[in-house]
């Protein structure tokens, strides 16, 4: 029996993870990271992993950022937060030495700040072809290591061609606003939940998690949601797991 079946010999369900992040959110790349990490541990000590199911959803951090910041990332935290420049200078170092922890390479100097509206958006078509994990790891990328413009839609269908998605869907779906709604109703959920900074985790529909946690934190969560799991499978009447 793998860990992915029941007693009963039928597969389970694999875990839900809802994750809210933005593309331009240097933690959120950094949790993606501890995430999976946590998943690898889980591996090691259990011999598989949980199944789960990832989906990605839109949070934009800065929603009034132009298209064309005319300014470095520096410039941009320090006149986001309103501290001095030496102190955004500060932070941006502190979390790229975290990131390079993570085998992350975050070029600050070089990263293009914009508005990340277009990419929520290439987020949601990618999801609806079945490519939005493969397609969130190279817009991070793309974002954080080479400095790439991810406000523009040019440059958006490239990066969406890379990993897949047909360059011309991309660019009408994203010229139209196809799914802008879609981007529209992942925000007003995330106010649902009080959501109000990014990454944000919501495990299997029960527990949220904030922030990039240690991947201790991730796998001590899992392990609760498994129990539990494992508790709902006991039938009722004999108070034994269903064999």
């Amino acid at each position: 029996m793998t860990s992915h079946e029941s007693h009963d010999g039928h597969e389970k369900q694999p875990l839900r993870i809802d994750v809210w992040s933005d593309v331009a959110c240097p933690w959120c790349y950094i949790g993606k990271r501890r995430f999976a990490r946590a998943l690898e541990q889980l591996a090691e000590r259990d011999g598989a992993a949980p199944a789960v199911e990832v989906e990605y959803h839109s949070f934009e951090l800065s929603p009034d950022t132009p298209v064309d910041f005319e300014g470095t990332s520096t410039e941009f935290l320090a006149r986001h937060k309103g501290i001095p420049l030496e102190q955004a200078r500060q932070m941006n170092d502190h979390v790229t030495r975290l990131a390079a922890a993570e085998g992350l390479e975050y070029r600050m100097d070089d990263v293009r700040h914009t508005t990340t509206l277009k990419a929520h958006e290439l987020l949601h078509l990618a999801k609806a072809r079945g490519l939005q994990e493969p397609m969130k790891e190279r817009l991070l990328r793309a974002y954080f290591t080479e400095g790439r413009h991810v406000g523009h839609v040019a440059e958006l269908a490239d990066l969406a061609a890379e990993v897949g998605l047909d360059r011309d869907e991309v660019v009408e779906a994203l010229e139209s606003g196809r799914y802008a709604d879609g981007v529209a109703a992942d925000m007003a959920q995330a106010r649902a939940y009080g959501i109000n900074g990014v990454p944000f985790y919501v495990i299997d529909g029960r527990y949220g998690v904030s922030g990039a946690q240690d991947p201790a934190v991730f796998v001590q969560v899992l392990d609760q949601v498994l129990a539990e799991r494992g508790e709902a499978e006991l039938t009722p009447s004999t108070g034994r797991s269903g064999r």
